[in-house]
């Protein structure tokens, strides 16, 4: 059994449209992606999906909803990433593109999957759908599932 380490994911999802980031450098370039990245030594996991958004996106949100906690294992790395998922609709300021990050809103029937991490897939629907989720993914590489389990709760 590996080591796990937290992560933090936030998307900014309003009636029409969603918040995604263009990743420019580092894990997971060039892909769209919610905002987040490692919570820190003595930071909540909420102040560290709060501080991550406004690092990536110049947004800062003052309510963060958790809506899924997903375990990722990629094959051959014994470090597993624990990320959780947060919702919010409101937040301050405008998007700007950050060194890391190019936000761009879209339209929730117009989300790019092909260009997203494959597992996005399975459970942005969920999310779009207001519901919370629970997951695993096991990858090859970034770009192959080689299992995953993934359902719903009620609450965290």
């Amino acid at each position: 059994m590996g080591t796990t380490r937290l992560y933090t994911l936030v998307l900014v999802l309003q009636p029409q449209r969603v918040l995604l980031g263009m990743k420019k450098r580092g894990f997971g370039a060039g892909r769209w992606n919610g905002f987040g990245g490692k919570v820190e030594e003595g930071e909540t996991i909420e102040e560290g999906a709060k501080r991550e958004l406004r690092e990536e996106s110049g947004l800062t949100a003052d309510t963060l909803h958790k809506v899924g906690q997903i375990t990722f294992e990629f094959e051959g790395n014994p470090e597993h990433m624990d990320v959780h998922i947060f919702c919010t609709e409101h937040v301050q300021g405008t998007p700007v593109e950050s060194e890391e990050m190019r936000p761009q809103w879209f339209q929730l029937d117009q989300i790019p999957f092909s260009d997203m991490w494959p597992d996005d897939s399975y459970w942005f629907p969920l999310l779009l759908q207001k519901k919370k989720f629970l997951g695993h993914f096991r990858f090859r590489g970034q770009d192959t599932i080689l299992g995953h389990a993934l359902h719903e709760v009620d609450r965290f």
